[in-house]
């Protein structure tokens, strides 16, 4: 505990950093605990303890603490009660302390000499290397579980290593007072924005998009013996890492349809899918992936020769996705927890004469 403070939890650091504190409780890293799908997979038989060292990385998080194992066995931990537990720090997930906290005091990129705490200027620890303590991890833990999330790794084969970084994109600068009264300084961002998929329904998150789109232009009018062609290039423009990332189970559907307006029916539909798709059982794999390496350009094309004269419209959608509805209902999620958002959409009216 730094000198000067009453505790370490983000909710009591937010009665001074207040803006800081607002924005992060928007972020997945305040719901990372709390997060539907993290706690159903901690029901499950096939999870051992180890899960939760990302979720909640401070001891005084952790109900039990580990000192051992039964004859190796990761399902089989040596547990004591931890004494120094804090159920609503728990709740908290990834707070402030998980980064900003280290032997008795503030880590900060500036520092400062009129703080009430104890503060310590170390701009090196909170650097990517930080990020990838848990956004970079590639273990079979079982022949059945696996934790894969290699962001780290795509980010140092990309043009943007030695360029950008994780805090470049994740967290904004801006002129702001650390806290409410002082001086205006450089100050980051700390809403973490990603996929911009909430992990609550109604919690409004900011989007990163390192995806960007580029639609064809049309014929408004086309004679009747022509055909409608329209085509959606997607492009990994401004992430330094591949799209999508993360977590295996996210992925994008690009859908493109023509609608006849007359009688309101869909007349053409092609669906396309970017993203992983593994086996889990009985053992964990890899079977596909077409995610998209930065800079990476892909184009997708619809071409339809209409039968009768008539007003057309092309439709175009492109939704990020946290998981299928099937993994969904087999985790038991329900519609209180967004499964995915729109990336892009448009609505193109075509004449057919």
């Amino acid at each position: 505990m730094p000198q000067g403070l009453v505790s370490i939890r983000s909710e009591d650091c937010g009665v001074c950093h207040q803006a800081h504190y607002a924005e992060w409780k928007t972020s997945t890293h305040a719901h990372a605990w709390t997060d539907m799908q993290f706690q159903a997979e901690l029901k499950k038989e096939s999870s051992p303890f180890l899960c939760i060292n990302c979720h909640i990385p401070l001891e005084n998080q952790q109900e039990f603490l580990v000192e051992g194992l039964y004859d190796g066995d990761i399902y089989q931990p040596v547990r004591k009660k931890n004494p120094r537990f804090d159920a609503s720090m728990q709740a908290e997930g990834i707070g402030c302390a998980s980064c900003h906290v280290r032997d008795g005091a503030i880590i900060g990129t500036i520092g400062s000499d009129k703080a009430p705490h104890k503060v310590k200027k170390d701009p090196k620890f909170l650097n990517e290397t930080l990020c990838m303590s848990c956004h970079n991890a590639n273990a079979v833990v079982t022949p059945e579980l696996v934790c894969t999330f290699q962001t780290g790794d795509e980010w140092a084969a990309s043009s943007f290593h030695g360029q950008k970084n994780c805090i470049s994109c994740h967290m904004d600068t801006l002129q702001r007072p650390l806290v409410f009264g002082m001086p205006v300084r450089t100050s980051h961002l700390h809403s973490f924005s990603g996929s911009g998929i909430p992990k609550v329904k109604g919690l409004v998150v900011k989007s990163l998009n390192g995806m960007a789109f580029y639609p064809s232009k049309i014929k408004e009018k086309i004679e009747v013996t022509d055909s409608i062609h329209y085509q959606l290039t997607l492009k990994n423009e401004f992430a330094g890492h591949r799209l999508p990332t993360g977590d295996p189970e996210r992925f994008y559907l690009i859908k493109l349809e023509i609608m006849d307006q007359s009688s309101g029916k869909t007349v053409f539909t092609k669906t396309d899918r970017i993203g992983e798709t593994w086996e889990w059982y009985p053992t964990a794999k890899k079977i596909a992936d077409n995610n998209m390496n930065p800079g990476e350009s892909r184009t997708f094309q619809l071409n339809y020769k209409p039968k009768t004269k008539g007003k057309y419209v092309i439709k175009s959608l492109v939704t990020k996705h946290r998981m299928d509805a099937k993994t969904a209902a087999y985790n038991g999620l329900t519609d209180e927890y967004p499964l995915f958002i729109n990336a892009f959409e448009e609505e193109l009216a075509v004449e057919v004469y």
